[in-house]
């Protein structure tokens, strides 16, 4: 029996809360993201791409230092000029970043971004949500109109209906602005404090300190109860936000969305104002939400820019493949090229072939060279090929591999190439 070598290395595994998107299924993730794209486009929006680290402090001052993200999930790091970095917990700071730092503000009243790519939060991996996990985060600036947050929302279900999910849930709140969000919150926390010793050690401890938000939030059926009777924020909104929010269920009356108002709905970051919202996904076994988002007027002022209305939000690329029945969309059929006999000038013109081929829009695999013709053609039929295409010193010929249709085309003449592959190909379709 062969002795295993001495010289293997140590397997190296994956980070926990991290994965790998196989080729069988990278598929379905490029079929998601391209028809996303596509509606993305439809309604206005651009393309963005910003780093996968920043300044920290890009993170804390919007987030909030009281926001869990923050306090426990953020991955920091100081680099070698003792620069505190740090990993973007989220995508919608570092777009702010970039559309003051560019002064895209200039460009017109109003400016509509997406990007798609990895987050990172160190919390405990868990369905959809990993340590490293891939988000689409949708942003819209200059627009203070109700009908900014009920556009984005109307984006959001024609996104879950591109994907193939349906059944979800539009939950709908209003965190009010600068100047009734006070008031809820001193009634709030007047509430829970004499509730302190029955609540949660989270509740009890760090969120009614630094975060009281999330005490309503908080998923411990404990914490629930003792806060059912607790205040409702859209008692405290003033005029104007109590106006913006009447217009945007109105206009989602109008586009036929239906909607569930949730008090406990709050968003996890300091930086939203007025609407936020949620999208919760269909039957049991999903955790978290697939879509959420909501308006930050103050934050492109908060981080340099001018004063701009803003609005966005972000969808989990893992939760919403996992709820959705997408699969990948069609690939071209297989040809491959197969040398018929061993020697440079044939293997070369079997590698002109494959150029050619590919040139005109062909899904093309060369033989691999030192191979004999026979296990060439093994290779090809093991690999599904739809046809192939035959080299040998006196020409080419094209084989249909589900049929008895077999082509012959001289050396060297690439376009007869095509065309012989194309009227073989079409009598299976491809």
């Amino acid at each position: 029996m062969p002795q295993e070598s001495s010289h293997r290395g140590r397997k190296v595994e994956a980070v926990r809360g991290t994965q790998d998107v196989l080729p069988e299924d990278a598929g379905r993730w490029r079929e998601a993201e391209r028809r996303a794209r596509e509606l993305l486009l439809l309604y206005g929006y651009s393309e963005i791409r910003t780093p996968v680290f920043e300044h920290a402090e890009l993170f804390r001052r919007p987030l909030g230092e009281g926001s869990d993200v923050v306090a426990k999930e953020m991955y920091e790091f100081s680099d070698k000029g003792g620069r505190q970095l740090a990993l973007r917990p989220e995508a919608t700071a570092s777009i702010v970043r970039a559309f003051v730092e560019h002064g895209l503000y200039a460009r017109g009243a109003r400016t509509k971004l997406f990007s798609i790519g990895p987050i990172f939060r160190y919390d405990r991996p868990q369905t959809g949500r990993l340590r490293e996990h891939y988000q689409l985060s949708v942003e819209a600036f200059g627009n203070p109109e109700p009908s900014q947050d009920a556009e984005l929302i109307d984006l959001g279900s024609t996104v879950m209906a591109a994907l193939g999910i349906g059944g979800w849930e539009c939950r709908l709140n209003s965190n009010g602005c600068g100047e009734c969000h006070p008031a809820f919150i001193a009634a709030l926390k007047a509430f829970l404090v004499p509730l302190k010793a029955s609540l949660c050690r989270d509740c009890a401890g760090y969120r009614l300190e630094h975060n009281v938000l999330r005490v309503l939030d908080c998923k411990e059926e404990g914490c629930r109860a003792l806060t059912e009777k607790a205040p409702d924020g859209i008692e405290y909104l003033c005029a104007a936000c109590a106006a913006h929010q009447s217009g945007l269920e109105g206009h989602l009356g109008v586009l036929g969305i239906e909607w569930k108002r949730d008090r406990r709905l709050v968003r996890g970051f300091d930086y939203y104002t007025r609407t936020v919202f949620e999208f919760v996904p269909p039957g049991k076994g999903q955790q978290g939400t697939l879509l959420g988002g909501g308006r930050y007027d103050g934050l492109v002022e908060l981080l340099g820019g001018p004063p701009t209305p803003g609005a966005g939000f972000g969808m989990g690329m893992e939760r919403v493949l996992a709820a959705s029945a997408i699969t990948e969309a069609p690939v071209p059929e297989l040809v491959h090229v197969v040398a018929m006999e061993k020697g440079d000038a044939l293997f070369r013109a079997a590698l002109s072939a494959c150029r050619d081929l590919r040139k005109a829009g062909f899904r093309t695999e060369l033989g691999q060279e030192g191979k004999s013709a026979n296990s060439r053609m093994r290779a090809a039929n093991s690999a599904g090929a739809r046809a192939v295409v035959l080299v040998a010193a006196s020409g080419l010929t094209v084989k249909d591999m589900k049929g008895e249709a077999n082509l012959a085309i001289a050396a060297g003449d690439g376009a007869g190439l095509v065309r012989a592959l194309r009227s073989v190909l079409s009598t299976g379709g491809i």
